[in-house]
């Protein structure tokens, strides 16, 4: 019999399907490796930027833009695919989903021209958004109601350990034999993917009672719009430190460029500890601990600098709190979502990684200005910071909406 064999399926109204397979660790792991596989292709660009342009016959700048296009695709993917898959059963968008992915990121491989890189790029951005959005469903639906950011947090580890170990690798790989190879493994890894997701998740019948209107009318509800505020904002400032991570630990911190593949490293090992610790943070209440995450960021953020600055081991310490962070808060804000989007549960939790992929741009921006300015590298996490408090500011408004809700009710 089947790993994926249902055990007691029953449904909750509230939640959606919910779903007992034979050995969830399975069934979490198979979603977790579509999260690396996503994790790979989305970062290794970047480090391949220089092999890329020349593969393609542009500029570096210029090939810059195959990363937006990628982030691009996440932003319009992600509610358009979530809503337009209501009535497809989960188990099969998971599966039509990755597939997708896998052949974007083939035709990745074999693209001659940076038209054509460009186009396949974006055709790979799609699909992030609502696999993790409708995973996360899956991933919930599978444990008791006390554990599902736990769940949610198993799966998007394979996202943070993809910067640990799939990008670094799959960069080498792209140095030594081509800048084409990563994509072509990237989409090996998601046939890989399928054939898990095939095995042991669960058939997950999709939500009856939810169609495309009842998706989108998650969208009239304050709580969504503030929980994605949260998102951008909050997710902005640590991409603001982030993007400029590899000048600000040389020119800061004075470390030789050949270290930087370690400190990133040391950031993926910060996300991955990160998404182990968000299950437990989770139970002290999903606004109470967004906030105090939201503080501790901000705090972070505004010592960053004076850390990489003072010594060498208060800067990895730093860069390893960059990673760690964050990601504790990622799966609570995911889980956040699907509370409060009630009925649109799936395009709630998509719009999260439409979210963070704006979040990127702003954050990175940001910190393009203060640096074109003439400040110095300690100001992009500075202006991280600010972002940071202007997250707790709306994850308070949010905290007195439901509060006022909860007395009129």
């Amino acid at each position: 019999m089947s790993d994926a064999t249902l055990s007691s399926p029953t449904t909750d109204l509230d939640d959606g399907p919910v779903v007992r397979p034979a050995h969830v660790n399975l069934a979490l792991l198979a979603l977790a490796v579509g999260g690396f596989a996503i994790g790979t292709t989305e970062f290794v660009t970047m480090g391949l930027l220089p092999e890329v342009a020349a593969g393609v016959g542009v500029d570096i700048p210029t090939a810059g833009h195959v990363v937006s296009a990628y982030a691009a695709g996440v932003v319009v993917g992600a509610p358009v695919l979530a809503t337009l898959g209501t009535k497809i059963p989960r188990k099969q968008l998971l599966l039509w989903l990755m597939g997708a992915f896998a052949v974007a990121n083939v035709l990745s491989s074999f693209a001659t021209s940076y038209g054509l890189l460009m186009g396949a790029r974006f055709l790979s951005g799609l699909p992030h958004g609502a696999y993790f959005g409708v995973g996360s469903l899956v991933a919930a639906s599978m444990v008791p109601a006390h554990r599902r950011t736990w769940a949610v947090s198993m799966m998007i580890t394979g996202l943070t350990v993809a910067n640990i170990v799939g990008v670094p690798v799959t960069t080498r790989i792209g140095q030594a034999y081509g800048w084409q190879w990563p994509y072509a493994v990237v989409g090996v890894i998601a046939l890989l993917t399928v054939l898990a997701v095939w095995r042991w998740v669960p058939f997950c019948p999709a939500d009856g009672g939810v169609s495309m209107r009842s998706e989108l009318s998650a969208l009239k509800r304050p709580q969504v719009w503030l929980a994605l505020g949260i998102g951008t904002v909050g997710f902005g400032g640590m991409f603001s430190t982030f993007s400029y991570i590899s000048p600000t630990m040389t020119e800061l911190g004075g470390f030789g460029s050949a270290t930087i593949p370690l400190i990133l490293a040391l950031y993926g090992v910060g996300m991955t500890v990160g998404a182990l610790l968000s299950g437990p943070v989770s139970r002290l209440g999903l606004l109470r601990g967004i906030t105090i995450l939201l503080a501790a960021i901000a705090v972070m953020l505004f010592l960053f600098g004076p850390a990489v600055q003072s010594a060498k081991w208060s800067g990895l310490t730093a860069v390893f709190m960059l990673g760690l962070l964050p990601s504790v808060l990622v799966p609570m804000l995911q889980t956040r979502l699907m509370d409060v989007a009630h009925e649109g549960q799936a395009l709630a939790a998509a719009l999260n990684h439409s979210t963070l992929n704006i979040a990127n741009a702003l954050g990175a921006w940001l910190g393009s200005i203060v640096l074109s300015a003439g400040l110095g590298y300690e100001w992009p996490s500075r202006v991280g910071g600010m972002l940071a408090v202007a997250g707790i500011g709306i994850a308070v408004w949010s905290a007195l909406l439901q509060r006022s809700s909860q007395r009129r009710a």
